[in-house]
């Protein structure tokens, strides 16, 4: 008879009905907090959703958890679409138009998710460097797709970009004179070269 503990259970992993309601529930909420800002109550999310609001906090105990969750959500969302539609759309430019679409969705978002994560949790200072890290290597991707195209200014780089995407969305707010997502449409079409 063996005197050691056996090792503790391994944790069990989710089961497919229980990552399909996370997944719906971080969209749901992304795009409520998108149109609605990071205080939307929890019954529209749930709603949206399609689950109960029990569901809601039995994966995100928190609203902390839920915000941080929809950040790491869209991080990945956008991450993930840019393979997607530089294999999908008719141009390179065209892919690159909507990638920053989607772009502006998560900054317009990230700004109220910022505000609303201003805490001593671990790792919620680590965030806003992490997003970094993950996109500018799918925009430079996309970038030098256009410009090998002939779609987009040569010397357009892809944290240069980023950067003033993300000032022209610093500034959207209750505002309706200041219109972030047609700056920015203005901005994509004035990198088109010359000659387009």
């Amino acid at each position: 008879m063996s005197s050691q503990t056996p090792p503790p259970p391994a944790a069990r992993p989710k089961r497919a009905d229980a990552r399909l309601n996370e997944r719906a529930l971080l969209g749901a909420a992304a795009a409520l907090f998108v149109s609605a800002g990071v205080n939307v109550p929890v019954r529209d999310i749930a709603a949206k959703a399609g689950v109960g609001t029990a569901t809601i906090y039995r994966h995100f105990p928190t609203r902390a958890d839920l915000i941080e969750a929809v950040y790491r959500h869209q991080v990945e969302a956008c991450a993930q679409a840019g393979p997607a539609l530089l294999a999908s759309s008719p141009s390179p430019f065209v892919a690159l138009s909507s990638w920053i679409e989607l772009f502006v969705d998560f900054l317009v978002t990230k700004h109220g998710l910022a505000a609303a994560m201003q805490s001593d949790k671990p790792g919620v200072a680590s965030l806003h460097l992490s997003f970094l890290d993950r996109l500018l290597p799918v925009c430079a991707e996309i970038i030098n797709a256009t410009v090998e195209a002939g779609e987009l200014q040569p010397d357009v780089g892809a944290f240069e970009l980023m950067y003033g995407v993300g000032n022209l969305c610093a500034g959207a707010g209750p505002d309706p004179r200041y219109d972030a997502r047609r700056m920015v449409k203005r901005l994509i079409a004035g990198l088109r070269p010359a000659s387009e």
